[in-house]
Formats: C-alpha cells, structure tokens, sequence
C-alpha cells in the first residue's frame, strides 16, 4: 500500500538528516516560549488578514461561529507557549474554515529549530481509515508483535476513533470530507500524533488484535535512534564523500504498458514539475503506438499542482468541449492587512490578481478566463479506450479538476475511495505564505474560490463509481487491493 512506500522515504530522509544529530535531541518542553502577549498579536493578524482575503472564510462555517472558533483560540493563550504549541492554536483555528488549502507549518528556521526535538517520537506508522488503525511500518524492526497488518484498536486507553478525531482537529481539509485528513494521517502518523499530544510518554500502551484474532494489550517504548558508534560515524562521514551517488528520487510519473500491450498503467504523484506536459504528450504517443486498449490513472498519491497540466491530460481523454469551472473569483483585487515581513511574499500575488480580474455585479474580482474558456479535446493520439482512474483521500485539487469533466463519460471508470478534494469546488489557484511576526508560523491563503460545477452539492469529494475500501488482510499480505480490482475488472470485460 502507498502509505507503507511514503513511510519508507520518510525514514530514509529522517535517516540521512538526522543520522547523526541524536545525540542534541531534546524534548518538547525544553523548547523556547513565546510571551502570550504576542502571540495573541498574531491571532489578531491571522483573523484580519483572513477576513479581508480569504475568499471563502464563511463558505461552510458562518461568520458567527468562526468569530467563537477565533474567541477561543484567544481564549486558550493562557501563558507563554512554544511555537509548536502555538501551532496547534492556529491550526485547530483554521480547519473550522474547512479548506483543504488553508493551513499552518513551520518556516525553513523553525523547520531547523525543531529538529532537535524530533525524538522521542511514537514508533508505530498506522494505515488509519473510518474507526481503522492497522500497522504498515515499525521503527522496531525487530519486534515481534507489532508486525505489518497488525490491528491497532487503542494507545494509551484511548481507543482509535476518538484519538484519530483528536488529531483531525487540527489539520484542514476541503468541506466534510475526512478520507484527505486520514490519508495526510497515515502518511506520517508518528510525525501528527506528536504533533497532538507531544512527547511525554517514554513507554506507550497498546492495544491490538492478536494473530488468533483476540483481543490483546502490551507496551511498547517511545523510539530514540541509538547512538551512533565511532566506526559508524566514520562510515557515514565517508558516505557524505561527493564523489559517492547521491539517492535517486522517486519519479512522479510513470507509463508501464503490459507485455500484450493491452493495458497502460500511468501513474502520476504531482500535476507539478517541468516536463510533465511533455511525459503527457509521448505518454499518448506510446499508447497509440502500442494500440493499448484500456488505460489505467493512478492519481492516489496525487496532491495537486498546475492546472494547465491537469488539464491538458482531462483533453486527450475528453469526449466533449470542457471549461474549468463556473465561477473562479477573489475576495478583492490585492491582498490586504499583510505585515510588512511578508511584503515580498505576496506582492507577486497581489499584482497577478490585478492583472487577470475583473470586479463582476457581485463585488467579487473574478478570473474570467477559467470561467468562459472551453477546452477541446487534443485529436492527435486522444485516446477512446477504456479508462480507469484510480482515487483515494490524497487526491487532490488540480487532480479533482482533471477528474471532474470525465465523469459522466461511458468510458471511464472511477475506482477507490472519496477524494480528498472537493467535488463542488475548492479554494486554491494562488497560494502565498503568509508569515505571522512573533511566532515565525507561516499560514498559507488561497485567495481565489473555484467553482467548479455550481449544480452539484457542496461538502464531499468526488464519490467512486467502484468503492474499494482499505483492507487490513490486504495491508497484511502486501498487495494493493484497489489496483488488483481494477484488474479484474479489465480481464472480466475482455
């Protein structure tokens, strides 16, 4: 499964960053506060920029309650915090807004600043879905129990739905829909649950369903990498030589074509990346070289990206003319309320959207192009056969957009899970960060709302024509359970 792969490349990049780092380790409570007089200073700076700029601060949540949600991020800056606490505040403020492209991170310094905190952390990484928790990566490799597909039902007593709400709590998403949150979860669930309820426990109870399918309980001790020994340092000084090959990078796309040549299995992790639009083009030149009957998009791991390429793969599979959506506007012309930190943060975004809007009956600014532009399908090697498109929770923005004009087109299939990104629309296109002054938190503000079809209900993803659920038997016995169906479905029909 692809939470097992991103797990992989996350210990990878954690082994090669902080290989040999653990020594200066610390916990959390030793990290430098902040004075609560500054960062409800910040608060305030949130709150006015968001209600100036963000174009769909009210879209789900009223004005009323997101007042209440902000009196009580005030409310809870008692004393002096870390600006990893901090974090959680204005986090946990801004997922009321329900926009998946609305969110908080650490800046590049205090990124460095708190990677000597990173350990201890919790050494189990979780596939989480619905009330689900199953193991797919243990920092302990050689412990016994807490093998792949092992089910978790509780840590710490606190049995998974509520502790997986918990930790929602404080991450974004597009409207109702919670499969994006639980697949961010289980990209990286040592690095959230952290994130949640710190590092306070050195030993952590679990519970977990045994190999003869009983109900079981034992604990299992917070991860801290041993220290390195003198023989290992030498071996990883000489391994940093530069004439030593550097990692290759996993590609962020892919065409496989089977050896009958009947199937294609494209497989995209970004609509971003220079190249891409010409991966498409000789991608569907193979294709029609090869005379490939059935093609298959895997788009689970796909976040988003540029919709100029998004769209370009939608024409060479589109039986109709398309446009992007119905509405695509802005709150105002500029971005206002900015400190003067991130003056050059935004003011490429500000002059953008000078540029490209127009103010409309409705006092918003909007981008008329996306709103009026129909886009044809590409004739040369478009391809008729049968199409399968592959989605879970981490499918995305500008992956929704590609999705969204195929739907109803006889030949194309939507299997998995819901989408992550909104089926009625989303908030995105220009995404600054903004820099909060005292905190140092960067929050990140879409300033166009996009509509994509104003017929359709508002608050979920995309639904699947074939829903195909995670599986723990699956996880367990290493085989992608939604990849598997649609090929069966491909050997069925021929």
């Amino acid at each position: 499964m692809r939470g097992g792969n991103n797990y992989k490349l996350v210990l990878f990049i954690s082994c090669l960053f902080f290989g040999l780092s653990v020594m200066a380790q610390k916990k959390l409570a030793e990290a430098p506060k902040i004075a609560p007089a500054l960062l409800i200073k910040d608060l305030h700076t949130l709150h006015s920029i968001l209600e100036e700029n963000h174009p769909s601060v009210y879209w789900y949540t009223p004005k009323d309650s997101m007042d209440f949600y902000f009196s009580a991020a005030v409310a809870s800056v008692k004393d002096s915090m870390t600006a990893w606490n901090f974090k959680n505040v204005v986090a946990t403020y801004l997922a009321n807004i329900k926009c998946g492209h609305t969110s908080v991170h650490f800046s590049p310094k205090l990124t460095k600043q708190y990677a000597a905190y990173r350990f201890p952390q919790f050494p189990l990484q979780l596939k989480v879905w619905k009330d689900s928790a199953v193991v797919i990566g243990n920092l302990f490799t050689k412990d016994s129990i807490f093998k792949r597909g092992t089910i978790v039902t509780a840590i710490n007593q606190l049995p998974i739905k509520p502790l997986v709400d918990s930790i929602y709590s404080i991450m974004s998403t597009d409207g109702n829909s919670i499969n994006f949150k639980s697949q961010v979860l289980t990209n990286n669930f040592s690095g959230w649950y952290k994130a949640k309820f710190g590092d306070a426990d050195s030993v952590y109870q679990i519970s977990y369903i045994d190999s003869a399918g009983n109900a079981a309980t034992t604990s299992i001790a917070a991860y801290v990498p041993p220290k390195p020994k003198k023989d290992s340092l030498l071996e990883s000084t000489a391994s940093s030589n530069p004439k030593k090959p550097k990692p290759v990078a996993p590609k962020k796309w892919t065409l496989l074509v089977d050896s009958t040549g009947n199937t294609a299995f494209m497989n995209l992790t970004s609509f971003s990346g220079s190249g891409l639009r010409k991966f498409i083009r000789q991608s569907f030149r193979t294709i029609k070289t090869r005379g490939v009957k059935n093609l298959v998009i895997d788009l689970r791991s796909n976040g988003g990206g540029n919709i100029k390429n998004s769209t370009r793969l939608s024409q060479y599979i589109a039986d109709h003319s398309f446009k992007i959506a119905d509405t695509v506007a802005a709150s105002n012309r500029g971005i206002s309320n900015v400190p003067l930190s991130s003056f050059f943060s935004v003011v490429y975004y500000a002059l953008a959207k000078s540029v490209i809007s127009k103010k409309e009956a409705d006092g918003k600014f909007h981008f008329k192009r996306f709103e009026k532009h129909y886009y044809a399908p590409i004739t040369k090697n478009h391809f008729d056969g049968s199409v399968y498109i592959l989605q879970g929770g981490y499918t995305f923005s500008a992956s929704t957009l590609f999705i969204s004009p195929l739907m109803q087109q006889k030949n194309v299939t939507i299997v998995g899970e819901e989408t992550g990104g909104g089926y009625y629309g989303n908030s995105a296109m220009m995404i600054p960060n903004i820099k909060l002054p005292n905190s140092k938190l960067l929050f990140r503000l879409p300033l166009y709302r996009l509509v994509m079809d104003k017929t359709r209900p508002k608050g979920t993803g995309i639904m699947p024509q074939v829903l195909v659920d995670p599986s723990s038997y699956a996880i367990k016995q290493g085989f992608d359970i939604k990849l598997e169906t649609v090929k069966k479905m491909i050997q069925q029909k021929n």
